[in-house]
């Protein structure tokens, strides 16, 4: 973005970025890079919430180290995790093409969960939110899944689809954040950012600020 940055997204995402930009907040973008895998005896929302957070810390880290950008030092630095969960099963970004058509028909006609969590360090702390909403597919059919992985889409998606893109047909209803669908909350995000003093479109912090 031109203009000067205000916060740090620790992620390579650009659905990410054009919802930080949606929410009119200038950034830099600085991908963490870790590895995305849930622990032994740790739950998904544990996983979840532990990889925002991590992406998070490991730039943090990196920025403040005193060999980065001066003008990213201090900068509060924001990261994400979005997950599928059907029953116990963890869907991530599929591995290739067979693993995305298993992912698609695992879903087909049925109700699954998405995880996504945000997290946002400062000098201050490092806080964290956890978005939780339920999706249901319609009854796929397998050649659809085929041209739909053939469209390109699929490949750095969690659970191998985007809301916001052609996966949208596959949607019979939504409860809960769009935007956490699509990888990062955008109430929980506001409510992060206005806690680490950047202002949001005019948050009530802002503006109960101003009237002081």
């Amino acid at each position: 973005m031109s203009q000067t940055p205000r916060i740090v997204l620790a992620s390579a995402s650009a659905r990410r970025s054009a919802l930080l930009a949606q929410l009119k907040v200038p950034h830099h973008v600085c991908p963490a890079q870790i590895a995305e895998h849930r622990l032994a005896g740790e739950s998904i929302a544990q996983c979840v919430q532990r990889l925002a957070q991590h992406k998070a810390e490991i730039v943090w880290a990196l920025l403040n180290a005193g060999a980065a950008n001066a003008a990213l030092v201090g900068l509060p630095v924001l990261g994400a995790d979005t997950v599928v969960v059907l029953g116990e099963l963890m869907l991530g970004k599929p591995r290739d093409r067979e693993d995305a058509l298993r992912m698609l028909g695992l879903l087909s006609g049925r109700e699954h969960e998405v995880l996504s969590a945000v997290a946002v360090r400062t000098a201050a702390a490092l806080q964290v939110r956890v978005s939780h909403s339920r999706v249901r597919f319609r009854p796929l059919e397998r050649a659809e899944c085929e041209a739909y992985w053939d469209s390109g889409e699929p490949a750095d998606k969690a659970g191998a689809y985007a809301v916001q893109g052609l996966g949208a047909i596959f949607v019979e209803t939504l409860q809960g954040s769009y935007s956490g669908v699509m990888g990062l909350p955008l109430f929980e995000t506001a409510a992060l950012l206005a806690g680490a003093g950047v202002a949001v479109l005019g948050s009530r912090k802002q503006r109960d600020g101003a009237r002081g």
